[in-house]
């Protein structure tokens, strides 16, 4: 018999009824430090005193009125978001999947507006990973996706992820755009090398396309740079943000360019809920923590420390693992014995941790955790790992 719930989720036998910054407590007292930040989603950790106070405040006064009507919380995100970044203007979604559908659907608007339409395609990345929309997993391509889906939305090609050779030769009059996450999150914690990223951008503005950056997983801070294609010292015409935006509030973005958003007219795309007064004024807040010098330097510092940790974890046990990679605090354990192993012997050890693809353990703390606290997770890791060794 089905469940309530359908059963479309592998859960893990745990249920959580309070967080605490970097730890998550079930119903009877027990604490488990969280190196999963939902998913990198909780940026700030659990009931972060700020982002329960914008809440409370606003909860109080206004929760929603849909986009019939001008939103202050909205167009006061919107602007700090302006202000931070490459972007001209933003439009406000509940998700990082609909940030980027609404991505592929201004590229495409874009050209057809220009009476261009017939570049519709965009080249996409193979191990990438965009959301669960029926557009998304099109545009990641993998079986596992959308198997059983079909007919596949067309549109997409796909090539070898950091491979510019291929990227080049797979451009036709029909491109439209280039799309990829500048650090693969679910495809194992996989940076672009900085001169990928600089040849894509060439290669754009040679051609006359739009490069399309899906930092739902690796931006707001989470590299040490609001967002990750920073540290190569290139912009995007459009990105999709999502997950850290909102502090675990469900809230994405959107954000182009003035010349990338010109199809982008009433009517052409909309959402009920999308930047509604309780979502921004979260926003709003998880902005006013992160996008400062000082707490971008104080995450470079942690990931600094726990990276060295790390690898003295990894030389300590060579038969569980094979190696760290990732940017800040987005990171990878590379495993030999199945990535599935680690995470559950975490369970015993009361760690969260994430699996991924390429056999990896990824490693997404809130970005407020503590020295200490990394300290502990390394040590939780080093008791995981040697109970996997006794097996084995």
């Amino acid at each position: 018999m089905i469940s309530a719930v359908i059963p479309t989720y592998a859960r893990a036998p745990l249920s959580f009824v309070k967080g605490e910054g970097s730890w998550l407590i079930e119903a009877d007292g027990s604490r488990y430090l969280d190196l999963g930040a939902g998913i990198a989603v909780t940026s700030l950790g659990h009931a972060h005193p700020r982002l329960v106070a914008a809440l409370k405040d606003q909860a109080e006064q206004l929760w929603h009125t849909s986009n019939l009507y001008n939103i202050p919380n909205q167009e006061k995100l919107a602007e700090q978001l302006v202000a931070a970044t490459f972007a001209d203007t933003v439009f406000f979604t509940n998700s990082g999947a609909e940030a980027m559908e609404c991505a592929i659907k201004m590229t495409r608007k874009h050209f057809s507006a220009k009476g261009e339409g017939e570049r519709s395609e965009i080249i996409a990345f193979t191990e990438s990973f965009h959301g669960r929309t029926l557009g998304t997993i099109a545009a990641a391509g993998a079986a596992k996706l959308v198997n059983g889906f079909g007919p596949r939305l067309e549109g997409f090609t796909h090539v070898p992820f950091g491979d510019l050779e291929a990227v080049a030769a797979a451009i036709t009059p029909q491109t439209a755009g280039i799309l990829l996450e500048p650090v693969q999150g679910e495809g194992g914690i996989v940076p672009a090398e900085d001169a990928f990223l600089q040849g894509l951008r060439s290669l754009c503005d040679e051609h006359g396309l739009l490069l399309i950056m899906d930092e739902i997983q690796c931006g707001m801070g989470r590299t040490g740079k609001l967002f990750a294609h920073e540290w190569a010292g290139i912009s995007p015409d459009i990105m999709g943000v999502a997950k850290g935006i909102g502090g675990g509030f469900p809230l994405g973005a959107c954000l182009a360019t003035e010349r990338a958003a010109s199809g982008m007219v009433a009517g052409t795309h909309g959402s009920t809920y999308g930047g509604n007064p309780l979502a921004c004024a979260v926003g709003s807040a998880v902005m006013d923590e992160i996008a400062t010098p000082d707490f971008l330097a104080g995450v470079n510092r942690k990931a600094g420390a726990f990276r060295q940790k790390l690898e003295g974890l990894v030389a300590a046990h060579p038969q569980v693992f094979e190696a760290v990679r990732g940017a800040g605090l987005m990171i990878g354990l590379a495993c030999k014995v199945p990535n599935m192993d680690v995470v559950r012997a975490g369970y015993d050890q009361h760690l969260l941790t994430i699996p991924g693809g390429q056999n990896v353990v990824r490693l997404l703390p809130a970005l407020t955790i503590s020295m200490d606290e990394i300290a502990d997770a390394v040590a939780r890791l080093d008791q995981a790992a040697s109970a996997i060794e006794a097996k084995l």
